[in-house]
C-alpha cells in the first residue's frame, strides 16, 4: 500500500501493477431560485479527467476527451466522459496497467480541467481526486486530494506518474494553471511544464 501527500516525496510503486486516479464533483446548488435554479443544477458542470502520456518532455498520448483507450492496448484505460457530475463514487477514472505501457513513455501527468468551453471549477463543488492502488483485481484508496478552490484558474495536475528504471513512482502534485478551453496544445503545455 501507497499513502500521498502533496509534501511527500514521490511514492515508490513496486508492486503496484494497476494504478486508478478518479474525480468525482457536484453540481451546484442552483445560486437562483424558481426554474432557472432547478436546470443549473440539473446541468451541472462537465470537468475531464485527462492522463498525457509523456515521453521526455513532450506529450504523445491522451486518455480522456475523445480517446478511451490512446494505446489500443489497455495500458491507460479512461472511463468515459461525465458531464454533469450527478451520482455517488468517481465521476471519471483512468486506469494504467504499467506492464503494458510502451517503453518511450518516461511519465504520465494526471489533470483534471474544466476543459470545454462554458465549463469551470467554480460551477462544481465537493471536487476531490481518489488515487487507488488497483492491483489483483481489488480498488484500494491510498490517497485522496483536495484541490483549492480559490482560484479561477480551470486546470490542475493532479499527479505524475515516473517511470524509475523497472519501477513506478507516484507523486500529488495538486497545482492549478489556466488551460485554454477546447485546445489540446494548451493543455498538452500545461501538463509539459509539471
Amino acid at each position: 500500500m501507497i499513502t500521498l501527500t502533496k509534501d511527500d516525496e514521490p511514492a515508490d510503486l513496486a508492486g503496484v501493477t494497476h494504478l486508478s486516479i478518479g474525480v468525482s464533483w457536484d453540481p451546484t446548488v442552483g445560486s437562483s431560485g424558481g426554474l432557472m435554479g432547478k436546470l443549473r443544477q440539473t446541468k451541472g458542470t462537465d470537468l475531464d479527467l485527462i492522463a498525457i502520456a509523456m515521453a521526455g518532455s513532450d506529450p504523445v498520448r491522451l486518455a480522456g476527451l475523445d480517446s478511451l483507450d490512446p494505446m489500443g492496448n489497455g495500458a491507460i484505460v479512461h472511463s468515459g466522459d461525465n458531464q454533469t457530475g450527478k451520482g455517488d463514487g468517481d465521476d471519471e477514472t483512468v486506469t494504467v496497467e504499467f506492464s503494458r505501457i510502451p517503453g518511450q513513455i518516461t511519465a504520465i501527468v494526471f489533470v483534471a480541467a474544466a476543459y470545454k468551453k462554458g465549463s469551470s471549477f467554480q460551477k462544481a463543488r465537493n471536487i476531490s481526486f481518489k488515487v487507488y492502488d488497483a492491483s489483483g483485481g481489488s480498488t484500494q484508496q491510498v490517497a485522496d486530494i483536495w484541490p483549492s478552490l480559490l482560484t479561477t484558474d480551470n486546470g490542475c495536475a493532479v499527479a505524475k506518474a515516473t517511470r524509475s528504471g523497472e519501477t513506478w513512482r507516484l507523486q500529488v502534485i495538486n497545482e492549478t494553471g489556466k488551460i485554454k478551453q477546447g485546445n489540446e496544445h494548451s493543455l498538452m503545455r500545461f501538463a509539459a511544464g509539471k
